[in-house]
């Protein structure tokens, strides 16, 4: 098999996920065409040059069903030979298109692809869909479905996260993500969204809150509280799952979970012919990928067992890695990935992460491949995993080596 490198990586700004957001009027085919004509113009690219456009999008409805891909490649300025695939694995879409084109580049399908995904949130909205594992009761009863705020509420009252730590991490990431910007870390990814007379729209993550303090975050309610205690009950179903937890602690709101945003974001992958061809130097190999199936009413640890099977897959062990993108669907999800490996804060999620910044959902596995990409060269380091949670209990995870 031959190798997979990364030639590319970047991504928009992420915008407010709501009527007054920046990239509100932006249509999901719009951002994914300026994205990939993005990388098309970064890197020279001409004909042919990609095997195939491989996109994530988790709620592939309305403006977003469809084969996304294949229409944003049509609506791009890549050659109309190259298709595209649509896929969905939930918040793991956009590092799943990576790793598929990855893989199928070392498996000799191809010699480039570029891959990633796109959400926009503000536009389409989380769960219209009407997912299987959530509104089918010969589905959701029999596993025990509960929302994922009522699953991150599980992970902390299992692991035993108070509200203060889970607030003190938020915190932090909105610190980290302001420094970030302060001092130009995203510069050479993020791409200005221009609209169609090329006046910029948007050129920064505009989600972030820098002013975020404990004693702004302690005046929030639970945001899961009710729908957990009253009418239908989730907590009682947890219970019924896990009748060891006499109750379940309530400590995510809006100030310690993601955010709901708009974005897109797109990684450049190929082998070292493709690389010679167009006088591109690979970045990073991706030197492996994994995913796994966990416990879909707890859903959210998934990090912890696909980080244990990729290491073990590839003989390494956690101190082999650097640094650590581990997506902050909610605070309580990192917090259970550094309590299970025993990882030094200061190395996960160095710039932030979804609680400052914003998660869309088909996009952010890719936004964090690259931006532990750029961490890696700004700190002159070697080797780097990113990994997500996935709704209905999965994980994901990829490994890249600076070359």
């Amino acid at each position: 098999m031959t190798d997979a490198y990364i030639y590319d990586a970047l991504r928009t700004p992420r915008g407010k996920g709501r009527k007054d957001g920046s990239l509100h009027e932006v249509t999901s085919l719009r951002l994914s065409a300026l994205t990939l004509n993005a990388v098309k113009e970064r890197n020279n690219l001409d004909g042919h040059a990609v095997e195939d456009v491989i996109w994530g999008n988790v709620t592939q409805v309305k403006e977003q069903g469809g084969c996304l891909a294949r229409s944003a490649v049509l609506a791009s300025d890549l050659d109309e030979r190259i298709p595209g695939l649509a896929i969905n694995r939930f918040c793991a879409s956009g590092m799943e298109a990576v790793n598929l084109a990855a893989n199928q580049v070392k498996g000799g399908a191809g010699n480039a692809y570029i891959a990633g995904g796109v959400e926009m949130m503000g536009r389409v909205a989380m769960g219209s869909d009407g997912a299987a594992i959530a509104v089918d009761p010969t589905l959701a009863m029999d596993q025990y479905f509960v929302p994922q705020g009522i699953s991150a509420d599980i992970i902390a009252t299992e692991y035993g996260f108070t509200r203060e730590q889970a607030d003190a991490l938020a915190v932090e990431s909105q610190r980290r993500a302001s420094q970030a910007w302060a001092e130009g870390r995203f510069d050479k990814s993020v791409i200005t969204v221009r609209d169609q007379n090329g006046l910029p729209m948007l050129d920064r993550d505009e989600y972030m809150r820098p002013q975020t303090d404990m004693q702004s975050l302690g005046a929030l309610n639970p945001a899961f509280q009710m729908m957990g205690e009253q009418m239908p009950g989730f907590d009682k179903v947890a219970m019924m799952k896990y009748p060891h937890l006499e109750r379940i602690n309530h400590i995510h709101h809006a100030g310690n979970s993601s955010g709901i945003v708009d974005g897109a974001a797109a990684v450049l992958i190929g082998n070292m012919e493709f690389g010679e061809e167009y006088g591109l130097t690979p970045r990073a190999r991706i030197k492996a990928t994994a995913k796994i199936g966990t416990d879909p009413t707890i859903m959210l640890t998934g990090p912890v067992p696909v980080t244990q099977k990729i290491l073990a897959d590839n003989g390494m062990v956690i101190s082999d890695i650097d640094l650590f993108e581990v997506n902050e669907a909610f605070a309580s999800v990192v917090m259970r990935f550094q309590q299970a490996f025993d990882v030094d804060p200061s190395v996960v999620n160095v710039n932030g992460g979804s609680i400052a910044m914003g998660h869309p959902l088909g996009a952010t596995g890719a936004i964090i491949i690259g931006t532990l990409l750029d961490e890696l060269e700004r700190q002159d380091k070697e080797m780097g995993l990113a990994t997500l949670c996935i709704a209905s209990g999965m994980g994901a995870a990829t490994i890249i080596e600076r070359v």
